[in-house]
This record gives structure tokens, C-alpha cells and sequence, in this order.
């Protein structure tokens, strides 16, 4: 579909045809047909073999009711015999759309490329290819088949109803039959997860027993158009008592007669209990519970029959939803999939509040500043000899080789914002799939910068890169896995953590500087020159970083300030007593370890089984 593009949606339903045609500035609009804002279902056989529709199919059979089909079945496949002739099936469903395709052309002008049909769910190959063959035969070419409950779900986004990605919807489509279906939202849309179908659960059942009330003993006249007609005026009554006591409905050959609304209730009664039925084991059949719903919504031109949100409310405990002008939110909805959002500008990338910054920053400066210190302070011996050997903080290169990671993965969310702002992909703009990317581009940035620690560390001191990248990556592969699987909970947004993703992303900056300043302070004491005068402070120094890093190790572990202090005792102390030239690696391997303990705390806690819930919208209907 080319941006711009008029798009025209049809339903084309058992008992009648909608179509919506959508312009490219967002405005949508539903096809009259005859005055009406619908197709009625019935067709007429002309001599020449053309198929009527509408008012003039309905005047033309008041002279030759032989000829005419009030309610022809758009998934036959076969042939009709009217009048004592054959005609094909697929042209008689093909007429609704193609005059639907040529109420649309009158209106734009020129002949309308992007055509969306809406089908049923429970629909399968055979009945979808018999559908485009249907619509290659009105000239309607290849157009794109939108599941009805997908178009329902699309619109009511669309419209400003709040599901969020991951959630669960129940759509009841209660036309001349019923159609329920489960759906999940995804990152890319709406997918079906389960639908269930009875053709005798809908409007078509009620209108004959509504009949049959009615009438109560009554003849229609047989042949001629006194059969139809009737059953034309008790789909007006069912209709009119939606919203009225009683209406008089004209029995031909007789007095008329008067419906009311009990006669209604009892006609419908059997519909409602089994669509209530319908949804509760399409519910049971997508291995969901009431409480794992965002809603249900009742939509479909029988989506009005009295009592019917009692009864699902009965079975599920979920009391659903009767959407606005529900007979037209399937091509509405269908008319909104895959086009391009209106009015949408750049992403908007905000300056990080000081906090954020503070968390991004932190970690970044004392990843340089180890890298810095490391690489100023290393001992080179035997130069000129073949037995050439640096001695390096390799805990120091680990230590800032984890502090790139964590200050890239806190700056996820603000990568993600600027990754979205220069995407075409729509659902890189929203917030679970900017906040996906940019932990994702997050890692890969803090694992590209730790491997060029390496890099460059081999080539300064011309010494082999392996044992370098060994001790830069091993250590952080762990919370680099914890970060992707942030990324995919994000994407899917099965859970938002409390206090946002940014502030589940930050590393705590009292652990990175406490860290920080106990390893340089440890490089330090190292590396100075040990004049008799100093050598004791020389030693008091690395014992205090020690100290520091075994402090800033523990304040990664823990949070409550009771556990950090009796943690840090026996740890610090063990940190500061093994302080020695070899033990730097065992220290900075120690602390990347910790962080991710404390990565993999946030994951279990915030995300895979939060203690407190995490925060959620309650859906339209449910209560606040």
C-alpha cells in the first residue's frame, strides 16, 4: 500500500454488506447504499444474467419472486438453480462487492487499489481462496483478507481503548450467527489464540422464532414475496425493540400484530445462553481465566439482543462491553490495519533528568578512569628479551569492562528513543518496543566497548589479545544475558516494572563508586614507589580499598541497610585481607559476579514474579 492511498473495506455478511471507505488524512466514512447504511443480503437474477442488488433487486422481485435470493450463502461453492436455470455462486457473491467497489468509485473518482475483505476467524484455506476468487471475479483484483475479531481489536485501539501489549481480549460477533474469539496483543498486532463458532447462535435464529410467535398459528400466503417480506418485518421489529415497548408488526392475509418486548426476550433467550456459552468455553479453549482479560466486547448487528451481557457476565464474570455502532466496527477497524498513523511525527528523544544521567554517567567515567589507571600504571619487564611480560590489573580491565555494560544498558531507553526517532517501523515507536531496542542496542554497545578494552590494551603492550578479551567478556556474559532477557519481556511487555524501565536499568551509583575507588585505590598501593617512609601507608591504602571494593560488592548484592551492614563486615574484611598483586583478578571477577546476582535479583523481582504486582490499567467496564 502506498502512502496516501484511499483504502475501502468491506463486510460482507450473511444478512447484509458494509463498507467503509478511509481517506488518507484519517477521516473514514461508511458507503450508502440506496440511502441505507448497509447492503441487504437479497439478490435478483435479471433475464440477461445479471445479478441486481439492493432497492432494485427487491422491486424487480415483487413481479418475479422466482428470480430473486433474499439470502443467497457467500461460501457456497457450488451452483444455484433459480427458475429452473444454473447460475454460479461465486458471481452471485461476487455482486455485493462489486457494488460496493462502485459506490466507492463514484465517491473517489477513480477505482480503488487497496481492498480489504473482512472474514470470519474460524475461516480456512478452502473458504479464504473461494473468497479471493470471489473478489477476482468482482474486479476487486487481490485484495487483503482482516480477520474480523483483528479489525474489531484494531479499531477500538483506535479509537482511544486502552489494551496494552500482551494482554487478552474476548470479541462475541453476533451477526445472523456467532463467532467468538480470543485475542492476544503482540508487539506487531492482534493474534488469534481461539474461536468458536455457531451459526445457529445468532440473529437469524431469533427472527425465526420471533416469527413463529408472531404468527402464532397464522398462514403466510406461500410464493410470491409474502414469505420474505415477513420475515423482513420482523427483523425491522427486532430491531425497533431494542429501543421501544412494542412494535405492530403487518402479517400478510391479516390484522397485524403486535410484538413486544417479552415475545423478544423468549425468542432471544436460547441465542443469548448459547453465545454466553460460546464465550466461556472460548475462554477455557485459549487456557485462559476471566481474570487474564482485558475485556470482552459484543459487536455484530445481533449484538443488541436483550440480556446478552447478563448471561456472558453470568458464565465468565466479566461483564462485557456493547461497542457504537457495532455492525460497522469490523470494516471500520478493517479499513485502520496496516495503514500509516496520522499526524505522527519524529520521536520525540528527552533529555535524561539529572538522576538518569548521574546513572549513566557514573559508571561510564569510572569504567575510563580504571582503563586509564590500568593501563599508566602496568609494569613492563624484560623489554628487550624473549622473556617480555606486562604486569597488568587484569581486575581493573574486568572491573571497567563491566561498568561500559551497565552504564550502555542505563542508557537504554534514551538509545531506544533515538533508534525510533530515525525508524520507519511503527513498532519501534511504541514504548515496549523502544525500550526492547535500546537494551538491545545497549548490550551490544557495552560488549563492542569491553572488547575494544581488550583491543587495545594487546596492541599497546604488543601482547597476545586472547587472555585479554577472557577476562573482559567472560566476567560480563552473564549480565548481558540478563539484559536480553529484559529486552524480551519489554518487547512483549508481559510485565512493567514499578518505577519504569529506567529505573530498573540503572546500576546503583553508591556500589560503582564505593567499587571504583577501592580498585584504584588497591592499583594505587600497587604500583607507587615503596619508599621506607611510605610502605606502611602504601599498605594501610590497599587495605582500605580492599575494604571499598568488598563494601561496594556488598551494596550490589543487598539493598536493605540491615543485611548490607552484616554482609559487609565479614566481606570487606576478607577483600582487604587478600589484597595482593595476584588476588586483583579474583577481586574484579568477585564484583562482576555481583552485579549480576543483583541484574538477576531486578529480572525475578520487577519483571518474572514481582512481590507487589506491577502496575496496570484497569479495562473499560471493569472498574477502576
Amino acid at each position: 500500500m502506498e502512502a496516501g492511498e484511499t483504502r475501502l473495506s468491506i463486510d460482507c455478511g450473511s444478512a447484509s454488506t458494509v463498507a467503509v471507505l478511509a481517506w488518507p488524512d484519517g477521516r473514514a466514512s461508511v458507503l450508502p447504499f440506496d440511502g441505507l447504511p448497509y447492503l441487504p443480503s437479497g439478490l435478483f437474477l435479471a433475464e440477461d444474467g445479471q445479478v441486481w442488488t439492493g432497492r432494485r433487486a427487491w422491486q424487480a422481485a415483487e413481479t418475479q419472486p422466482h428470480r430473486f435470493v433474499p439470502n443467497p450463502r457467500r461460501t457456497n461453492d457450488g451452483e444455484l438453480v433459480i427458475n429452473g436455470s444454473e447460475a454460479e455462486a461465486v458471481e452471485f457473491a461476487a455482486a455485493p462487492l462489486r457494488r460496493a467497489a462502485a459506490e466507492a468509485e463514484g465517491v473517489v473518482g477513480e477505482p480503488v487499489r487497496d481492498v480489504r475483505l473482512v472474514v470470519p476467524a474460524g475461516w480456512g484455506p478452502r473458504r479464504r481462496t473461494w473468497m479471493r476468487q470471489v473478489a477476482h471475479r468482482a474486479g476487486l483484483g487481490q485484495p487483503r483478507l482482516v480477520e474480523a475479531p483483528v479489525a474489531v481489536t484494531e479499531h477500538l485501539v483506535a479509537t482511544g481503548v486502552r489494551l496494552t501489549v500482551g494482554s487478552f481480549v474476548v470479541v462475541c460477533d453476533v451477526g445472523a450467527g456467532a463467532e467468538v474469539t480470543v485475542l492476544r496483543r503482540g508487539p506487531a498486532g492482534f493474534e488469534v489464540l481461539a474461536t468458536l463458532a455457531d451459526p445457529a447462535a445468532g440473529g437469524a435464529a431469533v427472527d425465526l422464532a420471533l416469527t413463529a410467535a408472531v404468527l402464532h398459528g397464522r398462514e403466510v400466503p406461500a410464493g410470491g414475496m409474502g414469505q420474505w417480506a415477513m420475515a423482513e418485518s420482523v427483523r425491522v421489529a427486532k430491531e425497533t425493540l431494542g429501543s421501544h415497548p412494542a412494535v405492530t408488526v403487518p402479517v400478510a392475509g391479516h390484522h397485524p400484530v403486535i410484538a413486544d418486548r417479552a415475545m423478544l426476550d423468549a425468542a432471544a433467550q436460547p441465542v443469548v445462553r448459547r453465545v454466553a456459552e460460546l464465550t466461556q468455553q472460548c475462554i477455557a479453549a485459549a487456557d485462559l481465566t476471566s481474570g487474564d482479560l482485558a475485556g470482552i466486547y459484543c459487536v455484530g448487528g445481533s449484538a443488541h439482543l436483550p440480556r446478552l451481557d447478563a448471561a456472558i457476565a453470568e458464565h465468565t464474570g466479566v461483564t462485557p462491553m456493547l461497542v457504537a455502532e457495532p455492525q460497522l466496527i469490523a470494516a471500520r477497524g478493517a479499513a485502520e490495519v496496516g495503514a500509516p498513523a496520522v499526524g505522527v511525527g519524529a520521536v520525540e528523544v528527552t533529555v535524561p533528568p539529572i538522576r538518569r544521567a548521574v546513572a549513566i554517567a557514573v559508571p561510564g567515567l569510572a569504567s575510563l578512569a580504571l582503563l586509564w589507571q590500568a593501563l599508566l600504571t602496568a609494569e613492563r619487564n624484560n623489554t628487550l628479551s624473549a622473556y617480555y611480560y606486562v604486569l597488568f590489573n587484569l581486575g581493573e580491565l574486568t572491573m571497567a569492562a563491566v561498568f561500559a555494560l551497565v552504564a550502555c544498558i542505563a542508557a537504554g531507553t534514551i538509545l531506544g528513543s533515538l533508534i525510533a526517532a530515525r525508524s520507519p517501523t511503527p513498532e519501534l515507536r511504541t514504548e515496549g518496543g523502544k525500550v526492547s531496542i535500546g537494551i538491545l542496542a545497549g548490550v551490544s554497545l557495552g560488549v563492542a566497548i569491553a572488547a575494544l578494552y581488550a583491543v587495545v590494551i594487546s596492541q599497546y603492550f604488543g601482547l597476545p589479545l586472547r587472555g585479554f578479551l577472557t577476562w573482559a567478556l567472560w566476567p560480563i556474559a552473564p549480565t548481558a544475558v540478563l539484559a536480553v532477557v529484559m529486552a524480551i519481556i519489554a518487547a512483549r511487555q508481559w510485565r512493567t516494572p514499578s518505577g519504569g524501565w529506567s529505573t530498573l536499568l540503572a546500576t546503583p551509583t553508591g556500589s560503582v563508586v564505593t567499587a571504583a575507588v577501592g580498585m584504584g585505590l588497591i592499583q594505587y598501593a600497587r604500583t607507587a614507589d615503596r619508599w621506607p617512609h611510605l610502605v606502611v601507608w602504601l599498605d594501610l591504602t590497599a587495605r582500605i580499598g580492599g575494604l571499598l571494593l568488598g563494601i561496594g560488592t556488598v551494596m550490589a548484592l543487598v539493598t536493605p541497610l540491615i543485611f548490607r551492614i552484616v554482609l559487609a563486615a565479614p566481606i570487606a574484611v576478607i577483600s582487604a585481607a587478600i589484597v595482593t598483586g595476584q588476588s586483583t583478578g579474583i577481586l574484579g571477577v568477585s564484583y562482576a559476579i555481583a552485579i549480576t546476582v543483583w541484574w538477576a535479583a531486578r529480572v525475578w523481582t520487577r519483571l518474572i514474579h514481582p512481590t507487589t504486582g506491577p502496575t496496570t490499567l484497569s479495562p473499560p467496564g471493569r472498574g477502576g
